[in-house]
């Protein structure tokens, strides 16, 4: 959802956008009251149909609204949906732009694969056959991605990233202030994502565990929320890994707390299975903290180019042994940390991003115009 919310807040400086969805209540109050500039919502009145399809009624609505625009910018491929309105697109003759959000990597792809590969051939395969261009967010996504489509109409753009709250970073007493659990005395090792088997909490525990019989002291801060049967599951790892003393679930951090926990960190460690941008890479990035992460993230090669990243392979043993190296020379993972921000301020810079976005909208548009 908030890449979709920021995509339309970003495409507002420039052109008129409308938002097509079954629930606006997480959009701002100005898209809601009509107050926005250039931006409007279209709520879908009703319940969706069978197996969360629309209905027709939704369908009638959706034709109207798509005969206003000049392209269709649809999000994800697993929303039965999507391919409703792609059928429209097609009938209208309105081309679509499909940005598929991870979900065409090989781990997504591996998990549940059977009905996966049911949906790949029927609906999906048409989804991706007449979509003018399949959006990734990072090369190594569309390299994965393009095994299902033509790779002719594959491109790869970032998401769009706020850095305004990382200009004046807070002071990392706000840190302390709003986490009493926080060491001062340690080097702080910081988790900040959803507690989920995808993301490698387990490993970075056992991690923590390997580093503290080899006498590395450290802290293992996890901030984030899950499910609480797998978030107990995580303590009691812990517990029986020897680290529980020094391991701090926090739980939900947000706002400048959060920034200013990023800075007050040493390192962000993240051992997922699968990312695809990763917003929260660049968050620590942009707060001068160096990252520890996998290959299963799709802007791995981004962050090792930043100069603020490390890349591990996605076993305990082999992030302990990275983190060892790092947490014994704290100078180095400043001066990490600092190129990393440095280089975030540059390469992510909106204005950019504003432009590639505009040119892949320029060239989906033509091709209406040219009659493709």
């Amino acid at each position: 959802m908030k890449a979709v919310l920021d995509l339309v807040q970003m495409r507002a400086h420039t052109h008129d956008v409308g938002l097509a969805t079954l629930d606006a209540g997480g959009t701002p109050e100005s898209w809601r009251d009509g107050s926005a500039t250039n931006i409007r919502i279209h709520e879908l009145q009703g319940s969706p149909g069978l197996a969360q399809t629309l209905t027709s009624k939704q369908l009638r609505a959706l034709e109207a609204l798509i005969r206003e625009y000049d392209i269709v910018h649809l999000h994800s491929m697993w929303p039965p949906a999507n391919p409703q309105i792609a059928k429209l697109c097609r009938e209208l003759g309105k081309p679509y732009i499909l940005s598929v959000h991870g979900m065409l990597d090989d781990w997504c792809m591996s998990q549940r694969r059977g009905k996966k590969m049911l949906y790949m051939r029927s609906w999906g395969r048409n989804l991706l056959r007449d979509a003018h261009t399949v959006h990734c967010t990072a090369q190594a996504e569309l390299e994965q991605a393009s095994a299902w489509f033509d790779p002719e109409k594959g491109v790869s753009v970032p998401l769009p990233f706020d850095l305004s709250e990382y200009e004046v970073l807070p002071d990392e007493e706000l840190a302390y202030a709003s986490f009493d659990g926080l060491s001062r005395e340690r080097p702080k090792v910081l988790f900040l994502s959803r507690i989920h088997y995808k993301k490698g909490v387990d490993r970075l525990i056992k991690a923590s565990a390997l580093l503290a019989q080899r006498g590395v002291r450290h802290q293992l801060v996890i901030a984030g929320t899950g499910d609480e049967e797998y978030v107990q599951e995580m303590k009691s790892l812990a517990k029986a890994q020897g680290v529980e003393g020094h391991t701090y679930f926090l739980g939900f951090a947000s706002g400048e707390p959060k920034v200013a926990l990023f800075k007050a960190c040493d390192l962000f460690v993240l051992p997922t299975s699968q990312e695809n941008f990763g917003f929260v890479f660049f968050e620590a990035l942009a707060a001068g903290t160096p990252v520890l992460t996998t290959k299963g993230t799709d802007t791995w090669p981004e962050i090792e180019q930043s100069g603020g990243g490390v890349i591990a392979d996605n076993t305990p043993e082999a992030f302990a042994q990275h983190l060892e190296g790092l947490l014994g020379d704290l100078d180095k993972l400043r001066s990490m940390g600092g190129a990393g921000r440095e280089w975030v301020r540059r390469e992510m810079a909106i204005d950019q991003i504003i432009d590639a976005y505009n040119a892949m909208y320029q060239r989906c548009a033509g091709s209406m115009a040219g009659g493709a």
